[in-house]
């Protein structure tokens, strides 16, 4: 079935400008999401998803009420739920591998649902700015595309995305006939996550999160990214694919079993300025967090100190970690 926006079928589109022209309540929709004031999320209820990562849960669950991610540049934050269930899943998509990644979150959510119950899915969308390179207007397209092949109804409730900028100049300089007034209205479809600071675009909303209870998805920010923060970036930086981490069933983070080969050559990146770094180790320089160089560096130094992972997981057993009385995150320790 097609994605869906007020209960329509979505035709083609060949630019997310399109589906902004013909859907401008999605317009409205992105700018008061934008305008909500940022949450910094309590850890002690929070199950953090890095770059790359995705997890799902119920209302049911006694161990995580919200679910977040942030440090989205031109990478995506994806929201799917049943309004029936309340089974949710939030993403952090890079374009890594999106259309295997999408029926994933499909699927998960679904698992979670019973199938004859009422109720529909929901997606939220959330990322991506005017980058020079155009990456997240490419990534928001094979998203909303891959959603869009899906079998089952999916309804686009919010699109905090970035439009396609250029596509709108192309219309200006060839039709002429355009009024001024006219062409800003356009061209503001552009700045729907999108922000000029110092001359610089940036996004407007970095992070977010989903309340599991009651389906609330709010622009956020993390004071705790764990557990397992360094392990789960260096499997993301080594080329780690689209990872399921939470067992709901039993409220355990899972991390791994990992792979990476020995890499010494990495050690050059530590001797880098801060520029250099930004430069080659990002998809958006100026627009990147203040801490994106120190993250880049700790996940370096923790793939150095093990450059065997097979260590890290006994057994070849994933790391599991439990909520314990106080709300953290402990890892358990296999028999």
């Amino acid at each position: 079935m097609p994605l869906l926006i007020q209960n329509r079928g979505v035709d083609r589109f060949n630019a997310t400008a399109d589906l902004f022209d013909k859907y401008p309540h999605l317009q409205e929709n992105a700018r008061t999401f934008h305008s909500k004031p940022i949450v910094a999320v309590d850890p002690k209820c929070l199950l953090y998803v890095q770059q790359r990562e995705f997890a799902a849960t119920t209302p049911a669950d006694n161990c995580v009420s919200v679910i977040g991610s942030d440090d989205a540049t031109t990478c995506h934050l994806v929201v799917l739920r049943h309004t029936g269930s309340g089974a949710v899943c939030l993403a952090h998509c890079d374009g890594s591998s999106t259309w295997s990644e999408i029926p994933l979150l499909v699927k998960a959510v679904m698992s979670l649902s019973d199938v004859s119950q009422e109720g529909r899915l929901e997606l939220h969308l959330v990322g991506g700015f005017n980058d020079e390179s155009n990456t997240s207007h490419k990534l928001s397209h094979n998203i909303l595309a891959a959603f869009q092949k899906q079998k089952e109804e999916i309804h686009l409730e919010t699109c905090c995305i970035t439009g396609n900028a250029d596509a709108f100049l192309l219309i200006f300089l060839l039709k002429n006939t355009l009024t001024i007034i006219q062409f800003m209205l356009l061209f503001s479809v552009a700045e729907l996550n999108d922000v000029v600071v110092d001359e610089t675009h940036r996004p407007i909303v970095y992070g977010i999160s989903v309340n599991v209870k009651t389906g609330e998805v709010f622009p956020s920010s993390f004071p705790y990214k764990g557990p397992a923060e360094e392990l789960r970036s260096a499997r993301t930086f080594t080329g780690g694919q689209m990872a399921d981490i939470y067992d709901s069933s039993r409220g355990l983070v899972k991390v791994g079993p990992c792979k990476w080969s020995p890499n010494l050559d990495i050690a050059f990146w530590l001797s880098q300025n801060d520029d250099t770094i930004l430069r080659y180790l990002s998809t958006s320089p100026m627009a990147e967090p203040p801490h994106f160089v120190q993250h880049m560096k700790s996940t370096i130094r923790f793939l150095l100190e093990h450059p065997n992972p097979d260590c890290l997981f006994p057994g070849d057993q994933p790391q599991l970690y439990h909520r314990t009385e106080t709300g953290d995150w402990e890892r358990m320790v296999h028999s």
